[in-house]
C-alpha cells in the first residue's frame, strides 16, 4: 500500500506559490510515497517534479489539471499538455491517447470549476476515478456529493490535497493498492479502483495563508501581463 498525493499546485500555477522541491520535501516530510504536480493548464513543472522525485525518495507522478469546457479535470501520467477549453469528452480522449489516466476533481464545487452542473451524470461516470475528498476549506457537501456518486456507480475513488502552498501537501491522501514504486503501477490501482482515502480539512491559518497569496499572485500577474 502505498500513500500517494495526487492534487498539489507549484508556482507555476498562476495561484500556487512555491517550486517543486518544496513541495517535494513536504510530501518525503509527512511519509508520502509518491506526488502528483497537477498545475492549471501547464505541465512543465511537473516534469521537472517527476524528473527528480526520487532524490526525495518519492515516486513523480507527471500530470496538470486541465480547464475543459466543463470545468476542470486532472490528467495524470500525461508528458504533453493538453489544450484548455475542449469539451469534457474530448479531453478525456486526450489523456487517455497519452496513456494517461482522468481524475475529475471536486466535481459538485461549482465555485471552483466543478464539471458536475455543465456536463450529463452519464458523462461524469465516464472518468477514470472521481475525486470524493478535497481538503480544501467549505468542500464538505461537494465531497459528500462526490461520494455518493462514485460509491453509487461503482466508480474508483481519490482524495486531494488541492494544495497550492507546500504547508497543504499531504492534507488528503490517496492510498493505493500496490507495492511496486512506479508511476504507472499507481495509476493502473486507482483505475482498477484499489484505493482508499484518507483527509483532514486544511487548518484554518493555513488556508488563510493560501487564499491571502493567491489574491496577491493573482494581482501581480494581472499587473504584470498590462506591462
Amino acid at each position: 500500500m502505498l500513500r500517494v498525493e495526487l492534487h498539489a499546485h507549484s508556482s507555476l500555477s498562476y495561484d500556487g506559490r512555491d517550486p517543486v522541491e518544496h513541495l517535494l520535501e513536504q510530501a518525503s516530510a509527512v511519509g508520502l510515497d509518491a506526488l502528483a504536480v497537477t498545475d492549471h493548464d501547464e505541465i512543465d513543472a511537473s516534469l521537472e517534479a517527476a524528473d527528480i522525485a526520487s532524490d526525495y525518495g518519492l515516486v513523480g507522478i507527471p500530470g496538470a489539471e486541465i480547464t475543459s469546457a466543463a470545468g476542470h479535470v486532472l490528467a495524470l501520467g500525461i508528458e504533453e499538455l493538453i489544450p484548455a477549453g475542449l469539451s469534457f469528452d474530448e479531453t478525456l480522449d486526450r489523456i487517455r491517447e497519452q496513456g494517461g489516466t482522468a481524475v475529475v476533481p471536486h466535481p459538485f464545487q461549482s465555485s471552483r470549476h466543478g464539471v458536475a452542473p455543465h456536463i450529463t451524470r452519464a458523462q461524469l461516470a465516464s472518468a477514470d476515478a472521481i475525486e470524493i475528498y478535497n481538503s480544501r476549506l467549505f468542500t464538505g457537501l461537494a465531497n459528500r456529493q462526490a461520494e455518493r456518486f462514485a460509491t453509487g456507480r461503482g466508480l474508483p475513488m481519490t482524495a486531494g490535497s488541492d494544495a497550492h502552498i507546500s504547508e497543504m501537501v499531504g492534507q488528503a491522501v490517496t492510498e493505493v493498492g500496490t507495492d511496486t514504486r512506479s508511476a504507472d503501477a499507481i495509476l493502473e490501482a486507482v483505475r482498477d479502483g484499489r484505493t482508499s482515502v484518507i483527509g483532514k480539512k486544511t487548518p484554518w491559518r493555513i488556508s488563510l495563508r493560501q487564499f491571502g497569496g493567491g489574491v496577491r499572485r493573482r494581482v501581480v500577474r494581472g499587473v504584470t501581463d498590462l506591462l
